[in-house]
């Protein structure tokens, strides 16, 4: 069996046939009552929540105790995309090669030098009470979705034990351990070529991260504080679910599959919404390593501290569909694990790794009430990846940094491996939230963030870059910045409307810079060059276009292929010498380049398209074929044109589209996958829309039943309150029922 056959805990529920006979010829697998006794236990459990769906499919969970609602909304997610909680954890854990075979062997060695379930099972029996019952509510509401549904197979858990929770507590898949390159992962631990998926160009990643925007009271038309909510990440990646109790939860949003909080969202108070942060929060230490006596150490100031060890054994399925394992030893010194090896020096990786207070956290500050009891939460300083913009109903909004930031010597340039043998690199405890380039209230009144540096989240009000140390970020501004601080700059009057109308926001700043000096260089060209006449009308569409986009513009198409093609052509020598991508291209790139890009994009919209001149949304398409958790798109089947582009050009609406194997038009399948404007009056309201819709089965009602508002930002009520689901319900039942 594999690493997923632990010992079953006294929550062993009756399962489907197979799996009892393996319990009964498994000894070591002892259960505390018998299976009968704790399916009825299980059912009485499943009779103490509700899950009301409304007619979008989205779950409205109400338990007696938070735990009852824990089981609800996990058994709901299950419901919904089984594939997707299963595959997350699946990750999580560093299993995902009993599933997908042995390409995934150095993704999951990667993520167990991190996660060492002998260490989660410990730290499950450690954890505060009340946290121990909402992961055994979690284990419960899952093991429950698979006994009352024994048509499903999973592909590899076929029971879920509580302290699996703790391996993924942030609302990021992976979360920090991917920043381990596998390449050399897979060079140091013994394969210098492994099976890795082919690189894509670098123009089809689309940056992930997320807008937030909270905008106070005296900018609004009611008086009330407003959130936005809008994540960038792959399409159907999270859940849209309401949950409460009779414990004074209540708290509606986003969450993570297989997660059982909601991770980007509100409650009747207060709203919360994470992006992505460039504040360093994971280093390398390049450690020197001493062999004496057949055993290694590590020099580390005037001593030598031996190298631990852990035997790894990764399993995976083989071509013929049996289980191997391939087995490392994993080599640890006190800043972390060796991911690889670098002139001579083995580097250790250093990042959070804090599962009890990260779950806390995570869960806690759903029930916040205020912006005071949001920060007591925050104490906790175990959230790393993530910076947050808040509002609350007494009209506070807030910028707030992640609040795991390491203290550093600020002379060491950490975005470089420092010198793990000197002391004086080492982390110095965490930082103070006091001490982190927050944003509480600002006079301009707005706040927001875009996956950039913190330094112009309030305009003028903006954290100094100058009073903070340099790890507080690494991202510097993006144009999607500098397209929310244009919108944001002096504007009044906002309501949820027009909050959304700034969120689809067409304008492409990334464009307004790198077109003007494309113009040049042609304007600059000799009069009998022969790019003069085969670009003239090329040029001409760009020169009179206003930088927006839009279904029926052909600019729009135009600039996008251009820009792609040069994106891709930028050498990495230039971003190496801390040029981003978008400096490159517009100081480095030269006439040449630049030119010989747009002939690239014309002759390739030409080949596909029949002419240089087609309207965006004739490319720009949303599709959901199936309920693969690997995407596939076909030009022959039906799609929506879609007007927004990738956030790489400045688009605040996000859609992450390019050609996929035997397509000419672009499919998107990241970028805009939740969006909701919160308003926090006397009563909270919201709207919100999905990318294509709440349910992962293709032959749901609620599989693409948000599409047509999807691609033009047309999104529908929240039903926050019982009042609002009058009307509006499709079912009414217990899990299982």
């Amino acid at each position: 069996m594999g690493a997923f056959a632990m010992k079953f805990s006294s929550r062993q529920l009756c399962l489907p046939a197979l799996l009892l006979a393996f319990v009964a010829s498994t000894p070591a697998l002892a259960l505390a009552s018998t299976p009968t006794a704790e399916h009825a236990r299980l059912q009485a459990e499943a009779q103490a929540v509700t899950i009301t769906r409304d007619n979008w499919g989205i779950a409205h969970v109400h338990g007696k105790t938070d735990a009852d609602a824990v089981f609800g909304m996990i058994y709901a997610q299950c419901e919904d995309d089984f594939n997707r909680v299963e595959s997350n954890y699946l990750t999580a854990l560093g299993w995902t090669a009993q599933a997908d075979g042995e390409a995934a062997i150095w993704q999951d060695l990667r993520q167990q030098l991190f996660i060492d379930p002998v260490v989660l099972k410990k730290l499950y029996k450690q954890s505060p009470a009340y946290l121990r019952q909402l992961m055994d509510a979690w284990a419960d509401g899952m093991n429950w979705y698979l006994a009352s549904h024994p048509d499903v197979k999973p592909k590899v858990i076929t029971h879920y034990e509580p302290w699996m929770a703790l391996a993924f507590t942030e609302g990021s898949i992976g979360g920090d351990t991917e920043r381990v390159e596998l390449k050399p992962l897979a060079a140091f631990y013994g394969e210098a070529h492994p099976a890795l998926a082919a690189a894509e160009p670098a123009s089809w990643a689309e940056p992930t991260g997320s807008n937030g925007i909270a905008i106070a009271p005296k900018l609004t038309t009611d008086g009330h504080a407003l959130l936005l909510i809008n994540p960038h990440v792959t399409f159907y990646f999270r859940s849209e679910s309401q949950m409460s109790s009779d414990q004074g939860l209540d708290a509606y949003g986003a969450s993570t599959w297989g997660q059982f909080f909601i991770y980007q969202g509100f409650n009747q108070h207060i709203g919360w919404m994470h992006t992505s942060t460039g504040v360093d929060a994971v280093d390398e230490f390049a450690e020197t390593i001493v062999r004496q006596g057949g055993k290694l150490f590590y020099r580390y100031g005037k001593e030598l501290r031996p190298v631990t060890t852990r035997q790894i054994t990764v399993r995976y399925r083989a071509g013929d569909g049996t289980l191997k394992s391939r087995e490392f030893t994993g080599y640890f010194t006190h800043h972390g694990p060796i991911v690889r090896e670098a002139d001579g020096k083995w580097i250790a990786e250093a990042l959070m790794n804090r599962p009890i207070p990260a779950l806390e956290q995570s869960w806690l500050r759903t029930k916040a009430t205020d912006y005071a009891s949001y920060m007591k939460v925050a104490e906790l300083k175990a959230n790393s990846s993530n910076n947050t913009l808040f509002a609350d109903d007494k009209g506070n909004i807030a910028f707030l940094m992640p609040q795991f930031i390491p203290k550093r010597d600020n002379r060491f340039d950490y975005t470089k491996p420092v010198d793990g043998s000197d002391p004086a690199t080492d982390w110095q405890g965490l930082t103070p939230l006091a001490d982190m380039p927050s944003v509480v209230n600002p006079p301009n009144g707005w706040v927001f963030n875009t996956n950039d540096w913190p330094y112009s989240a309030a305009g003028k009000y903006s954290p100094k870059q100058a009073d903070y140390p340099r790890y507080m970020d690494t991202f510097g501004e993006n144009p999607r910045g500098l397209h929310a601080t244009r919108l944001l700059t002096d504007a009044s009057g906002f309501s949820i409307p027009s909050l959304i109308t700034a969120a689809f926001d067409s304008y492409l700043p990334a464009f307004a810079r790198q077109l003007p000096p494309l113009l040049a260089d042609y304007d600059a060209l000799a009069a009998n060059d022969p790019l003069r006449k085969q670009l003239a009308g090329p040029i001409a569409l760009l020169r009179g276009w206003d930088y927006r986009w839009g279904i029926a513009s052909m600019p729009t198409s135009l600039a996008v292929y251009w820009g792609d093609t040069l994106w891709d052509e930028i050498s990495k020598a230039d971003t190496a010498e801390g040029l981003s991508r978008y400096d490159a291209m517009a100081a480095k790139a030269g006439g040449k380049a630049r030119l010989d890009a747009l002939v690239a994009a014309v002759d390739r919209l030409e080949k596909d398209f029949g002419s240089w001149g087609v309207p965006w949304g004739e490319i720009n398409r949303f599709q959901r074929l199936d309920d693969t958790l690997t995407p596939h798109f076909d030009d022959a089947k039906p799609s929506i044109p879609v007007p927004f582009t990738s956030s790489r050009w400045g688009s605040l609406a996000s859609f992450g589209a390019h050609r996929w194997p035997g397509t000419k038009r672009f499919y998107g399948n990241s970028g805009n996958s939740f969006v909701a404007a919160v308003e926090f009056g006397p009563k909270v309201h919201a709207r919100a829309i999905k990318a294509g819709g709440q349910s992962g089965h293709a032959d749901s009602g609620h599989f693409t039943d948000q599409a047509n508002r999807y691609v033009t930002g047309n999104l529908r009520p929240v039903y926050f309150w019982p009042e609002d689901l009058k009307g509006h319900t499709e079912r009414v039942y217990h899990p299982g029922s």
